[in-house]
């Protein structure tokens, strides 16, 4: 029987990699990881790194983004069928032909989509600082906003901007329900609801705070509720509990049938792919050096107006 905890440590060191894990991922794998967050952290620490291997425990566009900003280092992914829902609602080809209507409006793309949507793009943003991106342009200066439609109407919402949306979602986040948040909320009336900016407006309406996954776990973390409904998914929750184990945590099912709201993209990694993923070293992501010069602009550029704002 092969101790995977153990024999992922003893590789790691061998070949002086990093493993990259999202909070969405199953908790043995966020234990294991050199670095948990979300993606706007993902992204900051795959540009930082200095590591020889980098093993992305996470979804495939995520991985594509550590390669991007890391076109000679070998990146990994444990599951190559690790996609996500909202990256696939916005085909490039599709998308070209959309922002053709647009000439004279930039785009702005959520970090969920693949290489070849950051290529079409100006500047790419997280949940994490898509509000205060946006707002670094002028109020006239007319924006396409990709692939989420729910986060960039909650952006146009907040920002009082008219951005084009692209009609793309998470089928994690876009699937709960207000039903489901009113039904928990009749059970437990003190709780707090923290919702993603990824649900859909009215399932927002109903939260008493709104952000990121960095940005929900902050705030459970330091203000003094005991009681919270989690409009996300599941695997936040084991960073909730961590951080506040006197405090209660409930996520907001995706149906009747179980407590629970899963991607099942992210929870195809596992402990046993992870491993075998640092000990052969594939799958691997594969680019080419033209699309990573195109895709890397935009990304840099987030991360360059972040840090000028503080936010990283």
């Amino acid at each position: 029987m092969i101790d995977y905890i153990q024999e992922i440590k003893k590789l790691k060191k061998e070949k002086n990699a990093l493993i990259l894990a999202h909070y969405y991922q199953i908790s043995e794998i966020q234990d294991i990881a050199d670095y948990v967050g979300d993606s706007l952290g993902l992204a900051q620490a795959a540009a930082e790194t200095k590591a020889d291997l980098i093993v992305f425990a996470g979804v495939h566009f995520m991985a594509e983004t550590a390669k991007i900003l890391n076109p000679n280092k070998k990146v990994v992914l444990p599951d190559l069928d690790a996609g996500c829902s909202l990256a696939a609602s916005c085909p490039p080809v599709d998308f070209a032909k959309f922002r053709v209507k647009y000439p004279d409006h930039i785009v702005l793309s959520y970090i969920n989509c693949t290489a070849g949507i950051k290529e079409l793009s100006d500047v790419i943003v997280t949940s994490g600082n898509a509000v205060q991106i946006v707002e670094s342009f002028p109020k006239d200066q007319k924006i396409i906003f990709a692939p989420d439609k729910n986060l960039g109407g909650y952006i146009n919402q907040i920002t009082g901007r008219n951005m084009i949306l692209w009609d793309g979602t998470c089928e994690v986040h876009n699937q709960l329900t207000t039903e489901s948040i009113i039904k928990l909320k009749l059970i437990h009336p003190d709780a707090q609801v923290v919702a993603h900016p990824e649900c859909d407006g009215p399932v927002l309406a109903l939260a008493d705070m709104i952000g990121s996954t960095t940005a929900m776990l902050k705030y459970t973390e330091k203000t003094n509720y005991k009681k919270y409904i989690v409009a996300s998914e599941t695997g936040i929750l084991y960073q909730m509990k961590k951080n506040s184990p006197e405090k209660e945590f409930l996520v907001v099912p995706k149906d009747e049938t179980c407590s629970c709201n899963d991607c099942p993209y992210m929870k195809l990694n596992t402990l046993e792919k992870l491993y075998l993923a640092l000990k052969i070293e594939t799958p691997s992501i594969e680019l080419s050096a033209q699309v990573i010069e195109r895709a890397k602009k935009p990304i840099l550029k987030m991360l360059d107006i972040s840090k000028k704002m503080g936010l990283i």
